[in-house]
């Protein structure tokens, strides 16, 4: 095909032809859709688009063709669900259902992945192994077993094959991708490269097991406070990148919990400590569980909440912690002016981008939500819409955003099935203060206090340098500036050297201080360790009078008249 003297086409590689063909058809079939012209695909379309009359149906209809067209695609409409920003709500809502069932595959290849991985026979690794697989997915499936020690395992398996055939698609897409980012304005407004480049490294993740060993410890390590939160360990001796033996939790899917079983429990409990377990997974530790659909979360029989398959997490920069809970905690207390600002302030601004339009559809929304009553408030749902009113303002909304609205949106579903008239606005604003308090004390840990003093200690050993180089400079006559009086430059340098000295020391008796935290003595001032108080105390009144001296006695800069020159 030519257009503008110049060829635009996809590259066909021809051992990959019929998976082309798969595709294309997939493309033609939804062509005319609402999906299409929701997200400005039909400009790249060769046929006439009509208006949708059956868009419930397509959509239901979509979710069962990804299914058909394999792993890669199911998890591609997963991704998707999360983008409120470029697929409409129908859309959204019949991918959010997508399911990640797959009839299983022959024990034979099991027992063949296991021996080829670990290393040893099945009977030597386990005593007891059901060949029946408890679940069976797109990328493997579980079985239960027993160690030799007696321990009860979960034994997730890969597919065979799943990450050539995984590679293969992701390929295709990836020059589907590109054609649509070099010819249509669709591409150019949604970037979709980097929603596949997105998207591939999260289902290659997923495809390492050993990765997710790893986020089982961590995330079981950071729970550690919660009583009421149980995370499978893994076993690492027995795993590898195909395989993953972790600890058997005897439980119930939430989803299957009867009403009569609910009576039996604390589910008002159970849900408030799902709720602020997830919020310090996401504004304290920066590194959260974003699958928690109802099929993932368990009620195990000493009616805790197991958390299942962390094969999908997601991980938050500081910064991105802080906004987002302004951000919650703006929406829960709705203040829409504040949310406008911190949902704006999150995302990249394109070149449409309409600040006025977007800051009336945001303060809309929280205005609209606040209004409604806690049976039907979802918090999260208010995420997805701010971030579907931003891309629509013209705002690249960052992938962490609509993965934390899908996860507080399936945490809702959570909470309110475990206790129908949970409210996730009251719980935030319950956990906000311990939540700030963590990440306070987060901030002036020991590491972050050394990195500080570190930097300092840098500042003050090159701020010689810098003054002999300018000093250098200023000898040789190579050196301009505006005149200015030499005693007070002199007095400058004098007090920022003062005060530099003064922050290493207040820096080291905060560090001393958390350091004196963690000593029990008899000496204590309010129900702490004295020493440390008086430190913290001490670095208190330090930074308060320096803040008073820069404040109220720091010369302010002097005016020079408009018959002053420079001079060399």
């Amino acid at each position: 095909m030519k257009q503008g003297g110049q060829s635009i086409g996809i590259k066909i590689s021809p051992e990959n032809l019929k998976r082309y063909k798969d595709i294309g058809m997939l493309l033609f079939k939804y062509g005319n859709s609402d999906l299409v012209k929701y997200a400005g695909i039909d400009q790249a379309m060769l046929s006439e688009t009509t208006p949708s009359t059956d868009a419930p149906a397509k959509a239901t209809e979509l979710a069962t063709d990804l299914e058909k067209m394999g792993p890669a695609f199911v998890k591609l409409g997963q991704l998707l669900s999360t983008r409120p920003d470029f697929l409409p709500p129908i859309y959204i809502d019949a991918l959010s259902r997508l399911q990640d069932k797959c009839e299983p595959f022959a024990f034979a290849e099991v027992e063949k992945t296991i021996v080829n991985e670990l290393g040893v026979r099945l009977s030597k690794a386990f005593s007891q192994f059901n060949q029946v697989p408890v679940a069976a997915a797109s990328l493997g499936q579980i079985h239960h077993a027993v160690m030799r020690d007696g321990r009860e395992v979960a034994v997730k398996v890969q597919r065979p094959g799943i990450r050539e055939s995984i590679i293969q698609d992701l390929h295709i897409l990836s020059d589907i991708a590109d054609f649509y980012d070099a010819h249509t304005e669709a591409g150019k407004r949604y970037e979709y490269g980097l929603m596949l480049e997105e998207f591939s490294k999260s289902i290659l993740a997923e495809l390492d097991y050993r990765k997710e060993a790893h986020n089982l410890e961590t995330m079981k390590h950071n729970l550690r406070a919660f009583e009421m939160i149980v995370v499978p360990a893994p076993i690492n001796d027995f795993s590898s990148s195909k395989v993953l033996t972790m600890e058997f939790i005897h439980g119930k899917k939430i989803t299957n919990v009867t009403a009569l079983e609910l009576l039996e429990i604390d589910g008002e409990a159970l849900a408030e400590e799902a709720f602020a377990a997830y919020l310090q997974q996401i504004l304290v530790d920066g590194f959260f569980h974003a699958d928690p659909h109802p099929g993932n979360v368990l009620l195990t029989k000493e009616n805790k909440i197991g958390l299942l398959d962390l094969g999908m997490v997601a991980y938050l920069t500081p910064s991105m912690q802080g906004r987002l809970l302004q951000l919650i905690l703006a929406i829960s207390e709705g203040r829409s002016e504040a949310a406008a600002d911190t949902a704006i302030d999150i995302g990249a601004r394109r070149d449409n981008f309409d600040e006025t339009a977007c800051r009336k559809k945001i303060a809309d929304l929280v205005q609209t939500s606040g209004g409604e009553n806690i049976e039907q408030m979802q918090i999260g749902r208010v995420v997805l819409d701010i971030t579907r009113a931003a891309g629509d303002c013209g705002i690249r909304v960052p992938s962490e955003l609509t993965m934390l609205g899908k996860t507080l949106l399936n945490l809702d579903q959570v909470g309110r099935t475990l206790f129908p008239t949970f409210d996730p606005n009251a719980s935030v604003r319950r956990h906000a203060a311990k939540i700030m308090q963590q990440r306070m004390f987060k901030d002036v840990s020991p590491g972050h206090l050394f990195t500080s003093i570190l930097e300092a200690k840098n500042f003050a050993e090159k701020f010689p340098s810098h003054i002999n180089k300018i000093l250098d400079l200023a000898a040789n006559n190579k050196l301009t500036v505006k005149v200015i009086d030499e005693p007070l430059i002199v007095d400058a340098f004098q007090k920022l050297a003062n005060r530099v000295s003064l922050s290493l020391i207040l820096a080291a008796l905060i560090v001393g201080a958390a350091l004196l935290m963690q000593v029990s003595t008899r000496f204590t001032i309010f129900g702490y360790p004295g020493l440390a108080i008086l430190c913290f105390l001490a670095a208190a009144g330090g930074g308060a009078a320096m803040a008073i001296e820069i404040a109220f006695y720091d010369q302010r800069p002097q005016k020079f008249g408009s018959d002053a020159k420079p001079r060399n």
